[in-house]
């Protein structure tokens, strides 16, 4: 990575000025300027509003497209691997073999699956900011900015029925309504094999050439009938060449490029190596696992897949963080801001201190957040989960909307409550497996004296806890999880199942620990955060775009191959290297083909393009995400981004990293010559609605 983590010597990070092809930008505040001079191309109005009600967010995380005028979205196969492991069973294993509906009857509801649209989106930053008192206490004005936020939100929902999101951006310095229409009856049409999928698999992961099929089809329906969506992306058949101008629409998840220099030393020495080190010990409890049998390995797949994605990731970004370039850039950039700031009495009177009061801020949540870390989510235990939220959700909603918890706001409870009730499987043995892992990560950690964990514990032992606690609870039932709920907090405080009361006894340490952040760290990280937006805009106008928010974005930029040490990286792949691929490690593992795909070699055109490359701006979240032309033309799929890129979290490199998408020639020879399904390429290529 040395050579793409010294690109950041050459680029601006955090001041607002985007190099090249940098950017996730809003779609109210494009480049237009840069976009003209750079490729000479001016978006309508039309075309933006095409593309944005043709985009599709896959609400547990996400991006996909409406491809075709019956409500058929495209998106990864690992997007969609929850659900496909949701719906398997040990007699159909749909991750391992792959799903394949040839008419409309075959089609299998998700159990969970919720999708959004964007509709519209419109800035409440003056109304938000008009009921915070200047004199009253950083708690009390939080507490208004939250209130009035969730009074935003729900008449936003009342008003038009439809999910409405208050959306901070630029660290507090906008706010932002944006409506999404729901969908949550949405069926799964076909998905590959994940070996086809993710081939290569770890060794292959963030790089490139790449030879993935990761892709999978969703059909949306409204009252019992397939959604004729007014947008939806056309095919290309031919797909983008190289030098092309390109855009991504997605939903990047999150990004920390504003960051301040503080905060990122946060980032640096406490926040990535609990990461990796929680994600580290996860793995080895899901192998673990896995070891038992093959059924075992089947209920395990899909979080090991997200696991190891996730440290690889992390890895790359922690490394990122560690290079004297990348603090040395990230240094200089703030110090020229902050002089920039001081040179002007007006500024420097107004925003001069936030940088400081940010620090201290910083310094206080470093002396808790092993706390914070490790009591606020019980990563890997659904059912763990479940009965926190179940405790806190009935406790909540008897407040007025505007003082509770933001994922209890009543704009939020029927996405909640969606999840919450999911009738999908839950495994007992896993949950008892990864319930014992995480009580015994919180002991050794936190330490024996710690509250949290004297209650967690009771005295007992990690895996004779998790045990006793899965074995005999009903939440398993999603029926039971529903009547808990409908039952209020009179029918949790009465429960006696196990989860119910170790989460009841769990839920003052949750709080005090949630209020002292949101009441003592969180408004300076707000109202700091929002001066130092309003010095960047006073010094660098809206030529800034804000960090990744899982909202709707734009990115631009051009198919394009690269240069890594003295190999020259093509812009694409193609079918016969796949092919090749698996010859030259003897069809090994992870290197071996699926049965499907080994035996169409002979009807398949090797020379077809399979997978390509692009300078788009990217990070997790994005998976999913069309990639189209300048005609709006549906060109490929994003997937996954290459090693150089890992360092997008806190900036933009163009020279080598690059987003990695499955071209749209490549899926339309895979559905026709290895798949057979002909149905859904007639469906792409329609040419009339």
């Amino acid at each position: 990575m040395k050579r793409t983590i010294l690109s950041f010597l050459m680029i601006f990070i955090g001041s607002g000025f985007a190099a090249s092809d940098e950017g996730m930008w809003t779609f109210d505040n494009l480049p237009v300027k840069a976009l003209q001079e750079r490729y000479s191309f001016t978006a309508s109005a039309e075309w933006l509003d095409h593309a944005r009600l043709s985009s599709v967010r896959f609400n547990d995380g996400g991006s996909g497209a409406f491809v075709s005028p019956d409500g058929l979205v495209l998106t990864n196969h690992h997007v969609a691997l929850g659900q496909l492991q949701k719906v398997s069973t040990a007699e159909r294993d749909f991750v391992k073999d792959g799903f394949y509906a040839r008419k409309a009857q075959e089609e299998l509801k998700c159990p969970d699956l919720e999708l959004n649209v964007l509709q519209s989106s419109e800035e409440v930053t003056a109304r938000v900011l008009a009921k915070i008192d200047p004199k009253a206490s950083e708690k009390e004005r939080n507490e208004a900015r939250k209130a009035e936020m969730a009074r935003i939100e729900k008449e936003s929902t009342d008003a038009t029925g439809l999910r409405s999101d208050v959306v901070e951006l630029y660290q507090g310095g906008e706010y932002w309504l944006y409506r999404y229409k729901k969908f949550k009856d949405i069926r799964l049409v076909m998905a590959p094999e994940a070996q086809a999928a993710f081939y290569g698999g770890d060794p292959d992961n963030f790089t490139f050439p790449r030879y993935d099929l990761d892709f999978a089809f969703f059909r949306v329906y409204e009252d019992g009938k397939a959604l004729k969506p007014a947008h939806w992306l056309r095919w290309s058949k031919a797909g983008a060449g190289d030098g092309e101008l390109v855009f991504v629409t997605g939903h990047p998840g999150s990004t920390d490029r504003l960051k301040t220099g503080r905060q990122l030393r946060f980032e640096r020495e406490l926040r990535q190596p609990l990461r990796l080190k929680m994600l580290g010990r996860r793995r080895a409890a899901y192998y673990a696992y896995s070891a038992r049998g093959v059924e075992q390995t089947r209920r395990a797949k899909d979080r090991i897949f997200s696991v190891e994605n996730s440290i690889k990731a992390i890895s790359g970004e922690a490394a990122a963080l560690k290079t004297p370039e990348l603090r040395g850039g990230k240094e200089q950039d703030e110090a020229a801001f902050r002089a920039l700031v001081a040179k002007d009495p007006k500024l420097a009177s107004a925003y001069g201190d936030s940088w400081d009061k940010l620090a201290k801020a910083t310094d206080a949540v470093e002396t808790r957040y092993k706390q914070l870390f490790y009591r606020q989510r019980m990563f890997g235990s659904k059912l763990a989960d479940f009965a926190g939220m179940i405790v806190r959700l009935t406790a909540e909603v008897e407040k007025p909307n505007e003082k509770r918890y933001e994922e209890f706001r009543d704009s939020a409870l029927d996405s909640l409550k969606f999840r919450l009730f999911s009738p999908a499987p839950v495994y007992a043995d896993m949950e008892e497996a990864l319930l014992a892992d995480i009580l015994g990560e919180a002991l050794e950690e936190l330490g024996p004296a710690d509250p949290h964990v004297k209650a967690a514990l009771g005295g007992g032992e990690p895996k004779a806890v998790a045990a006793g606690l899965i074995g005999a609870t009903k939440l398993t039932d999603a029926a039971e999880r529903k009547r808990l709920v409908e039952g209020g907090a009179k029918a949790v405080e009465a429960s006696t199942d196990p989860l119910i009361v170790w989460a009841r006894a769990l839920d003052p340490h949750y709080r005090e620990l949630r209020d002292w952040y949101e009441g003592s760290i969180q408004p300076i990280e707000v109202f700091e955060g929002n001066k130092i937006a309003k010095a960047r805009f006073a010094v660098y106008g809206k030529s800034v775009y804000p960090d990744a928010t899982f909202t709707l974005r734009l990115s631009y930029g051009k198919v394009a191959g690269y240069d890594q040490g003295t190999n020259r990286i093509p812009y694409k792949t193609a079918f016969g290297g796949l092919y090749a691929r698996a010859s030259e490690f003897d069809g090994k593992p992870p290197f071996d083909l699926p049965a499907r795909v080994s035996k169409a070699r002979s009807k398949v055109d090797l020379d077809a393009p399979l997978n390509l490359v692009t300078t788009n701006d990217i990070i997790g979240g994005n998976s999913g995400s069309p990639v189209i032309n300048r005609d709006g033309e549906y060109v490929g799929l994003i997937f996954d981004g290459n090693i150089q890129g890992l360092v997008g979290r806190y900036g933009y490199a163009e020279d080598q990293a690059r987003a990695v998408a499955v071209h749209s020639a490549g899926i339309l020879e895979a559905l026709k010559s290895i798949y057979g399904m002909d149905a859904i390429v007639a469906e792409l290529t329609k040419t009339k609605s």
